[in-house]
């Protein structure tokens, strides 16, 4: 249910699937989907209390989070004035941006520890531990995958690629947006 809302990680997705195409978007989910699955690596090895009772470490994750949403919108809201075509856009970027918008998102964390504390047991093993870690990962991913494929197997794809301008400024503003909500929830 985490993936299914509305924030910056499915904006991302979306942006890069109209930008870039299926694969793009693909491409963009498996990246969401590996840095998913860390934070579940995390959460699941009890490795989270360290990050969360440790207010430095979880500080420069959230910073980190707001520089990837400032880097972010700040390339959608430039990159929209000269638009590019699919074919001009890196593989490589969709991967990496999925990767960091998930995993410089503590708040991801917070949620994995929230749902896996109903279910680890001391007694659970490592090779258990190592099933749920990829089984959310891989949720994580079939879902962004899924979004990507609906999106560019409807014939919306070529409104909203036409649209692509307006909307990769509008995304590029909500993520700024986020960002400064982020800096000033940290200092007030």
């Amino acid at each position: 249910m985490g993936a299914m809302s509305p924030g910056p990680s499915l904006a991302v997705v979306l942006r890069n699937t109209i930008s870039g195409g299926r694969l793009q978007g693909i491409l963009t989910s498996l990246g969401h989907g590996l840095g998913f699955g860390i934070y579940a690596l995390i959460a699941v090895t009890g490795l989270s209390a360290l990050l969360l009772t440790h207010d430095s470490l979880f500080f420069l994750l959230q910073w980190g989070g707001v520089v990837v949403l400032l880097w972010l919108s700040y390339g959608m809201i430039t990159n929209s004035l000269d638009h590019k075509d699919e074919s001009d856009i890196h593989r490589r970027q969709g991967f990496a941006e999925g990767f960091l918008i998930s995993f410089l998102n503590p708040k991801i964390l917070v949620f994995l520890v929230a749902i896996f504390s109903q279910f680890i047991d001391p007694e659970m093993d490592y090779f258990d531990k190592l099933v749920m870690a990829i089984l959310a990962g891989i949720i994580d991913t079939t879902w962004y995958v899924f979004v990507a494929v609906i999106l560019t197997g409807t014939s919306s794809i070529d409104i909203l690629r036409s649209n692509s301008v307006i909307i990769d400024r509008s995304i590029g503003f909500v993520l700024l947006f986020l960002a400064l909500t982020l800096i000033l929830k940290t200092f007030f």
